[in-house]
């Protein structure tokens, strides 16, 4: 039996996104083990985050400054815009390297389900940077889901009158992946965006 305390901070990393409560055990019981090299500099860090978290005001990316680290490179091209569901969208894509423009988060997507409108996302602010001028593509990176497609379908609808380039991320097989584990969805997708042979 763990005292009140440890068993609060193995409930408190239980609740965190890919830990369970034996995972989160197994955490606390590492970092108990490995105080000074593992438990003290992840407080300090928590601590810092902590004190410095704040959302960007140009993108709505979460870091420890305003703006960001991303917006703040000059190395980016502020005349690539993607625009993301999420801020973990945004770090993936960052993560790869491959994007060498601004985001732009909206902080969700439209679900009529979940009551999600277009006032509860910020959509205004997306139009609001595009209408300020000096974007010249908006790449629309939104999942593949229902509601990440009805997302895109009612930002293309209110991007229309831009004098942008709008385009969004393909969708259809994965690298390396085998036609008999494909669901139908993903097989219907790469089918309808076909490409000639070169």
């Amino acid at each position: 039996m763990a005292s009140s305390e440890i068993d609060a901070l193995a409930q408190a990393l239980a609740r965190l996104p890919g830990l369970g409560p034996r995972s989160a055990r197994r955490a606390v019981l590492h970092l108990m083990k490995k105080r000074e090299t593992a438990l003290v500099p992840l407080l300090r860090a928590l601590e810092v985050v902590a004190e410095r978290l704040s959302t960007c005001s140009i993108c709505g990316n979460v870091d420890t400054r305003d703006p960001c680290t991303i917006c703040a490179d000059p190395r980016r091209d502020p005349k690539l815009l993607c625009v993301v569901e999420e801020v973990s969208d945004l770090w993936a894509l960052d993560r790869s390297r491959l994007f060498p423009g601004a985001f732009h988060v909206l902080g969700g997507r439209l679900s009529a389900l979940e009551g999600v409108r277009p006032e509860d996302l910020s959509i205004d602010r997306l139009v609001a940077r595009i209408a300020a001028g000096g974007i010249d593509e908006v790449v629309l990176a939104m999942n593949a889901t229902l509601e990440g497609q009805t997302t895109a379908h009612y930002l293309a609808e209110r991007l229309e009158g831009f004098p942008i380039r709008l385009t969004q991320l393909a969708h259809g097989l994965p690298v390396g992946g085998e036609l008999d584990y494909l669901d139908e969805g993903t097989l219907a997708q790469a089918l309808r965006a076909r490409r000639p042979v070169a």
